[in-house]
């Protein structure tokens, strides 16, 4: 293969393609599948942001394209507001990250204490109704947080939106759930699906869902692992860890079917906080 180069034509389809939300993974993938080597690929990548490229034009939407992580370049940290982060795993379809060190210890119990008093059984939403109702599929316990609720609710969601390049403000509010042994949570979406009742007064709200951030707070005993069925994947939870996956379209084939199974022994606490394409109001 012959010398290549980063030429201005180059450097103007790479601009291009991120004003048009193309994240940085998916364009070197892209690079590369049509023929240019990997390392010009992530050089030409992190150049363009770097030096800015790829700065929208007015008329470009600020939360354009997927949220997802700066690690197009092979880097095994990434900043997380006020600490950095190791990348533990990644994979590219389902877009899935797996982050160490999102919370210590003492900010995991924080949030667990300030949960507990207001658990009550978890809902999914309603396929034949408005609203959201207690499905036999999700035996787990749950409560919802205000967006920046607490100084902790407050650092995690910033930890969050720099790690994704995501807004605080298209983030629904944190939410808690419990899982005592046998509780579990069968594979399931967490796109709204456009045919359920309820779908149209929840996508006013701030559009679809686009992506899905969980954070563990404790390491239970046994079980309890995070799996997608579709591409046979378990993330074990681990204290402080956070898992996040993102979805394109609300469609099976973003492989996004995962589901929370079943606690084997000890109890499970995880924080989730989904993403949604606007401002969720």
């Amino acid at each position: 293969m012959g010398t290549q180069y980063i030429t201005p034509d180059l450097q103007r389809w790479i601009a291009e393609q991120l004003r048009a939300g193309v994240g940085a993974a998916q364009l070197v993938q892209s690079m590369v599948g049509a023929g240019w080597q990997q390392k010009i690929a992530l050089q030409a990548v992190a150049q363009a942001k770097i030096d800015g490229w790829f700065k929208k034009s007015p008329e470009t939407p600020a939360n354009a394209g997927l949220p997802d992580a700066d690690i197009a370049d092979g880097r095994t940290w990434v900043q997380a507001h006020d600490r950095q982060v190791p990348v533990i795993m990644t994979m590219e379809h389902p877009r899935v990250i797996v982050f160490g060190q999102l919370l210590d210890a003492d900010e995991c119990q924080a949030i667990i204490d300030a949960a507990r008093p207001r658990m009550s059984r978890s809902e999914t939403v309603a396929e034949e109704k408005d609203g959201s109702e207690v499905n036999a599929a999700r035996t787990s316990r749950g409560m919802f947080f205000e967006r920046g609720e607490t100084d902790v609710v407050t650092r995690l969601e910033q930890r969050i939106a720099a790690l994704v390049n995501w807004p605080i403000e298209n983030g629904e509010g944190l939410q808690v759930l419990n899982y005592q042994p046998g509780a579990e949570y069968q594979p399931h979406y967490d796109y709204f699906d456009p045919s359920h009742a309820s779908s149209a007064a929840i996508l006013r709200r701030g559009g679809q869902r686009v992506g899905t951030f969980l954070v563990y707070l404790n390491t239970p005993k046994r079980g309890g692992a995070t799996t997608f069925p579709d591409v046979k994947l378990a993330v074990k939870p681990v204290q402080g860890q956070g898992v996040f996956f993102s979805y394109d379209k609300p469609d099976p084939s973003t492989l996004s079917l995962h589901g929370g199974a079943p606690v084997l022994e000890g109890e499970k606490w995880v924080a989730t906080k989904w993403l949604r394409q606007g401002r969720f109001v």
